[in-house]
């Protein structure tokens, strides 16, 4: 036997006969009887934890579509350059002669001293692409120099990392 609560207005002794519903008696104001029972719509808290899940995946799609070597590429071409103009400037303020110089390993600033700058690059496929030697200075003006990089995994992006002696070193695109 199934048990019910009557709603006021409904004849409830008709529907309880014609269905086998024996009724409850109904509730007071106390027990909430007053408040309607269901109302549709969402409240504010479901409409938050909705609104926080797309905003995760719309945050892990957009960092799964970057692409990672050009923008390394881009990170290193950018290292290069600024450490370049320190190695030119501790060249100047020093009098040393300071050369740097690509290898297998990473790079080199011959004329400083051991730990003045780094010697690797950020990532491990970073390659040098034609001359890898460049003269950083005593001298104020210097000629113009470049070196270009790539990555392995898009050897068909390269930057180029030049100067015109002038000018500091800077990032440029090749056309």
């Amino acid at each position: 036997m199934k048990l019910a609560r009557p709603r006021p207005g409904t004849p409830w002794n008709w529907l309880c006969q014609a269905t086998g519903v024996v009724p409850l008696p109904a509730r007071s104001a106390r027990e909430g009887g007053s408040r309607v029972a269901a109302q549709g719509g969402f409240t504010l808290l479901e409409l938050l934890v909705v609104i926080s899940i797309m905003a995760l995946a719309t945050a892990g799609v957009s960092l799964a579509l970057r692409d990672g070597g050009q923008t390394q590429l881009e990170r290193e071409a950018a290292r290069l350059a600024a450490l370049l103009e320190s190695g030119r400037a501790q060249s100047r303020g020093t009098g040393v002669p300071v050369r740097w110089r690509a290898d297998a390993q990473g790079f080199r600033f011959e004329g400083l001293p051991a730990g003045t700058l780094p010697t690797q690059w950020l990532d491990a496929g970073t390659t040098v692409r034609g001359p890898a030697t460049l003269q950083l200075g005593p001298e104020p003006l210097i000629g113009p120099q470049q070196v270009l990089l790539a990555h392995q995994a898009h050897p068909e992006r390269t930057l180029r990392v030049a100067t015109d002696g002038l000018r500091p070193f800077a990032v440029e695109p090749l056309p």
